[in-house]
């Protein structure tokens, strides 16, 4: 047994840390395992590599197959293929030609142990269901087959900056490096240098023409040896990766370091893609988690659509290279990153270096300038973005020149300031002219934008001079102090506009991250009081129909599958789209128009998905001129998801927890009825057993004493049949099998018949019967409400003393007809006058009062089935009255 001491030790193992390891390696292990085949170029030899080893692990025995493996027409490489299983491709039709790829269905249909897919790169023909070939093997291998394949180290995404510096040539075919991370092996596939350029020359890589092209250009030998050690450091880089999450999981000497968390500012230029790349190699050899994050100022708050897509594919690619993904909202971007570095600790900054100073980086400083001034104790790390395009891509967007309509109108106000001005001018001093040009510059800043009302603040100054200062209509100004006039009134007019413009902005992103948040408030509340899937749905439909003016359409799994539950009538559902909706709830990932997979479908499908599983998905057809979904939408449209998610949950542990009450009743009825019939049915049987051994063992027993024992075991055995008579009532009661079969019967008849079949138990009871004249026949099963009455009469016998009488009343009420059984007595506690009519209830007396509780369960059962009602209450001066009340028509 360890020790106090060593229970505290700081170098013992977290058994936490041991629990997420062992539920990561748990998850780990239900998925494929993936094989990458490494090499620097192509013509290496890794896809001859890959085919050895099929061919390898095909002699053991195991199941492989080949799904997709481009040989080139190399005669070795085709040699090898032979006697390996091969799934035919699927050909895809593409503006006349026909490409052919990988048949994916097929593949996880055939569902292999291991699955040979060549060029993990690859660009998917349009019309595949995936658009690239890396999303193909991850599905294969989230269907837990396992997947050989090979890949180049230059379309590794992280490196395409540095390999394009190095190479000259940008990769446009490229994986995520998460990819190459999740392997569970990599095997580099290695040859001289040398020997790679001879192969090229005899053209067993490419065609002659096309070799002496590739040697002149990528395939030169500096460019070669460059990749060759980039493919090397990787490789170690993984080795050394892998060293350290084995100590991780085995380290028993001390806690690890705190690791680094690396911070990349990105924008919505095209340039951000190389700071994404850059902080990708960075956190990877710092071993750091690493933040893309975007912030959000009042000057960006209406981004022009080409900027929101940059945005978009810059957010999407951090995604891929494993970044934390976060768009923030500030006054400056220096303020915006530094309060997101300091809420999420991060030690490190990475930011691109400025393109050029604008005027007021000279007065303010760069925003590089800015986060330097206020990091702290951050670090910040500033590149250079060497992309000379996309620099010329951002002046140019940057300052794209407005429509000249907009400064058209501005001019127009700046005349009718003029117009104002001249007509004013003999009554105010110029001075107090100069409100009107404010005026003017205020309201384009407010309608026509920055550049409008920079144009508005230049053209004032030259009208104000021109029009309202003496000497008129010239430039020429006889007191100079109307030359600081001018300077100020520009720099207010500047200072005024700029603010307003700042202002509007505010408002615009207030007013819009507003209405998300009441949407978001308004669809929570009604998800609250919803108590139904449907419920759910309709809620849903309607906020997104008022947020984004969509065509909506939601899908819900049920027990047969996924089901449209609703939708818009301007939705598009077919097959094709259903069939997108159910990959998204298999694979609990958004698919269809503005994403990699199956892209040509005209709806954004997202899953409703918690961590317990996937209830459904939501479907999103945009309007006709929008391409994808803009990024506050999406976050919207995600926000929206988890929240039907959550209260899909809520409402499924609902449901759960209510079968877990009812199995939970079940059970304890069950219990209380072997308890209760166990008791009942020994009670009578001893004492039949005991009677008829009596006689048995005494054959010369006495006339009188024989019949008393005969008495005895008859009424036990009469018992004995009404306890098995009302069992076998409540069984078919819950089975819903007792069928009534009404007839118009006289209530006196049902009356007279019960108090005959009790004619032994009421022998020394007065019972009175007050049946009001003139009582209608009323439908009824004779036989089943005899048995009410029998039950009801027997129990008044029963808990009322011994001589007491008991009374049946009769009478006609409202449209229906009341009987009344009264007796004198114990009466019934307040608290159990309803629950007393429930299956096993009794009222706990003290005293032991035969019985099973189920006489009056079964009344109820047959009174409500001739939809009637009954009822127990306490009797004024002491007793019960038990009544049942029976419509007159039914």
């Amino acid at each position: 047994m360890p020790s106090e001491t060593n229970k505290n030790d700081p170098r013992r193992p977290d058994p936490e840390t041991f629990l997420k390891i062992a539920k990561s390696e748990e998850a780990y292990s239900s998925k494929g395992k993936l094989k990458i085949f490494l090499g620097y170029s192509a013509g290496v030899g890794k896809t001859y590599a890959m085919l050895e080893a099929a061919r390898r692990i095909k002699n053991d025995g195991v199941d492989i197959v080949i799904g997709y493996v481009e040989t080139h027409k190399r005669v070795e490489t085709q040699a090898l293929v032979e006697g390996l299983e091969v799934i035919p491709r699927k050909n895809l039709s593409y503006r006349g030609t026909v490409l052919p790829e990988m048949d994916l269905d097929v593949v996880i249909e055939r569902k292999p142990k291991i699955a040979v897919v060549d060029e993990l790169a690859h660009s998917n023909a349009p019309g595949s269901r995936h658009v690239k070939r890396f999303q193909d093997i991850e599905e294969l291998l989230a269907e837990g087959i396992d997947v050989y394949t090979t890949l180049n180290i230059q379309h590794l995404e992280s490196l395409n900056d540095v390999v394009a510096k190095v190479t000259g040539v940008s990769m446009h075919e490229t994986v995520p490096d998460r990819i190459l991370d999740d392997a569970r092996e990599i095997e580099v596939v290695d040859i001289p240098i040398g020997d790679l350029l001879k192969r090229l020359r005899e053209g067993r890589v490419y065609i002659s023409e096309a070799a002496e092209r590739a040697l002149q250009n990528f395939f030169n030998e500096s460019n070669l040896t460059a990749l060759r050690e980039l493919t090397l450091r990787r490789a170690a880089k993984r080795i050394d990766t892998q060293m350290q999450g084995f100590l991780r999981r085995r380290i028993t000497g001390g806690p690890l370091p705190v690791g680094e968390r690396l911070l990349v500012c990105i924008s919505s230029y095209p340039s951000s893609s190389e700071l994404v790349r850059a902080g990708r190699l960075l956190a990877a050899g710092l071993d750091a988690e690493w933040f893309a994050v975007y912030v959000e100022t009042p000057g960006e708050a209406n981004l022009s659509v080409e900027k929101k897509e940059q945005l978009a594919k810059t957010l999407k690619l951090a995604e891929e290279l494993g970044a934390k993904v976060a768009t923030v909202t500030d006054q400056t971007p220096a303020d915006g990153v530094i309060h997101y570095a300091r809420r999420h600790n991060a030690t490190k900054i990475l930011i691109g270096k400025p393109l050029k100073r604008r005027l007021k980086d000279v007065l303010a400083g760069t925003v590089v300038d800015q986060l330097i001034r206020k990091s702290g104790e951050i670090d910040v790390y500033v590149i250079n973005r060497s992309s000379r395009e996309s620099g010329k891509k951002e002046t140019a967007a940057e300052f794209q020149p407005l429509s000249w309509g907009v400064y058209l109108k501005s001019l127009f106000l700046v005349a009718v300031a003029s117009g104002l001005g001249i007509l004013t001018r003999q009554y105010l001093e110029p001075t107090n002219l100069v409100m009107f040009y404010l005026l003017a510059v205020v309201t384009s800043a407010i309608f026509l934008g920055r550049g409008p009302s920079i144009f508005a603040s230049i053209a004032s100054v030259l009208a104000f001079d021109f029009l309202l200062v003496p000497p008129f209509y010239t430039f020429v100004v006889n007191d100079a102090q109307y030359l600081v006039t001018f300077i100020m009134f520009f720099v207010v007019a500047l200072i005024i506009s700029t603010l307003t413009i700042r202002t509007k902005e505010q408002a615009e992103s207030a007013r819009s991250r507003e209405a998300h948040t009441a949407s978001l408030y308004e669809l929570s509340r009604d998800l609250a009081s919803a108590r139904e899937k449907q419920t759910v749905f309709q809620a849903l439909l309607k906020h997104i129909k008022e947020s984004l003016g969509a065509s909506v359409a939601v899908f819900s799994l049920e027990k047969d599958g996924l089901k449209l539950s609703l939708k818009t009538e301007s939705f598009p559902f077919n097959d094709h789209e259903s069939a997108v909706a159910d990959w998204t709830l298999k694979n609990g990932q958004p698919a269809g128009k503005g994403t990699d997979t199956l892209p040509g479908t005209a709806g954004y499908y997202i899953p409703f998905k918690t961590r317990r599983k996937v209830y459904g998905t939501l479907g999103i057809v945009l309007k006709e001129k929008a391409v994808r979904l803009h990024i506050e939408d999406k976050r919207l449209l995600e926000s929206f998801s988890g929240q039907t998610a959550i209260a899909l949950e809520r409402i499924d542990l609902s449901e759960e927890a209510e079968k877990s009450r009812f199995l939970e009743e079940r059970e304890k009825l069950q219990s209380a009825l072997f308890n209760s019939i166990s008791h009942d049915l020994r009670t009578p049987l001893v004492s039949i057993t005991g009677s008829l051994s009596g006689m048995r063992e005494n054959l010369k027993m006495s006339e009188e004493a024989r019949k008393e024992l005969l008495d005895n075991a008859y009424e036990e055995a009469d018992r004995l049949n009404r306890l098995m008579g009302n069992l076998l009532d409540m069984a078919r009661l819950e089975a819903n099998a007792m069928k009534v079969s009404p007839h118009p019967c006289e209530i006196r008849d049902v009356v007279g018949s019960s108090l005959k079949e009790l004619e032994e138990r009421l022998s020394d009871r007065k019972v009175t019967v007050e049946i009001e004249p003139n009582i209608p026949h009323i439908p009824m099963d004779f036989s089943l409400m005899m048995k009410v009455l029998v039950n009801l009469i027997d129990n008044a016998v029963k808990y009322a003393p011994f001589g007491l009488p008991i009374d049946i009343q009769a009478k006609k009420t409202e449209g229906n007809i009341e009987i009344k059984i009264l007796d004198r007595g114990l009466g019934i506690p307040p608290s159990d006058l309803e629950p007393i009519f429930d299956k096993f209830y009794r009222v706990k007396r003290p005293e032991n009062f035969e019985g099973t509780g189920l006489g009056l369960s079964i009344c109820k059962g047959i009174v409500e089935a001739h939809q009637g009602k009954i009822w127990a209450e306490n009797r004024p001066g002491g007793g019960a009255i038990a009544t049942v009340s029976l419509p007159i028509k039914t």
